[in-house]
């Protein structure tokens, strides 16, 4: 079931994608600040929800919101789907979606104001491109949270890397790389790994991520990232010629631990307890757990 008025959208159309499932405490924020963006758009932007498998008021929130976008002169659509899977509210929303470049974003993301201006531009370009921007976290409340990111945002991948957790965007030549979603865990590296590292680009805005808040949590989290790369590995090992994520040396171990060995730690004992259990699958998990 969609709400919306995309049969009014002419293209050119720069499409942003939220799959949301039980997101009604964050999904109007990160609908605001799109809404917030400081971009004229040189074409309709057409936001779409793609709520899935909702227990909660995510799709009504989200409804509520639409006639402040059309004030804008954007379109905001909102799917319904009973099915709780991130790739399958992923390609329900594009089933309703125009031709042209694409953002996906997750429903409890919130986007500096001027962000969407430099994704499109930096997107512009007709060869395939993958963009992001630039990764912050949100000040975790917990001190496990709050030490295990300081130490997080240093591995090589984070620190040196363009990672795209949360939010990643191709133009049109991009999309075509593949068909619809498979039933994957991780979304995103799917999609960057479609990408020569020379075709994936960073722009300086930021957006704010969401960390899972204890250990716990982030144990569920860790061992959701680790299961992901292994089915990608599995089910996809050509992707990995596009891989260009440094690997932790031991020599970066001890960086990391003369850094802060606090966080250093609680890092390592996330780790570990990630791999003492096998991921469940049927458990749709987060970034914040």
């Amino acid at each position: 079931m969609a709400h919306g008025p995309n049969s009014e959208i002419s293209a050119p159309v720069f499409t942003v994608i939220i799959p949301a499932h039980d997101e009604a405490a964050y999904i109007g924020r990160t609908l605001d600040a799109l809404r917030a963006q400081d971009t004229n758009a040189p074409g309709a932007v057409h936001v779409i929800v793609a709520a899935n498998g909702c227990r909660d008021k995510t799709a009504e929130i989200a409804r509520s919101r639409i006639e402040v976008f059309t004030e804008r002169g954007w379109h905001l659509s909102v799917v319904e789907i009973p099915e709780g899977r991130k790739t399958a509210a992923i390609n329900a929303a594009e089933a309703i979606a125009q031709p042209g470049p694409r953002i996906f974003l997750d429903a409890d993301v919130v986007c500096n104001p001027a962000l969407l201006g430099q994704l499109m531009q930096a997107l512009a370009p007709a060869q395939p491109l993958h963009a992001t921007g630039r990764f912050q976290i949100k000040p975790p409340e917990s001190a496990v949270s709050r030490a295990y990111a300081r130490t997080w945002m240093r591995v090589p991948f984070m620190s040196a890397g363009t990672p795209s957790a949360g939010l990643f965007a191709v133009n049109a030549a991009g999309r075509a790389r593949w068909g619809i979603f498979p039933d994957i865990i991780a979304d995103d590296i799917f999609v960057r790994l479609q990408f020569a590292p020379r075709e994936r680009v960073a722009v300086p805005a930021p957006y704010s991520w969401i960390l899972a808040e204890g250990f716990g949590p982030l144990v569920r989290v860790r061992r959701r990232w680790d299961a992901g790369n292994r089915q990608l590995a599995v089910r996809y090992p050509e992707l990995f010629r596009n891989e260009d994520t440094p690997p932790v040396r031991m020599k970066d171990h001890l960086q990391l631990f003369l850094a802060g060995p606090a966080g250093y730690l609680v890092y390592v004992a996330v780790s570990i307890a990630a791999h003492a259990r096998r991921y469940d699958p049927d458990h749709w998990a987060r970034g914040r757990g």
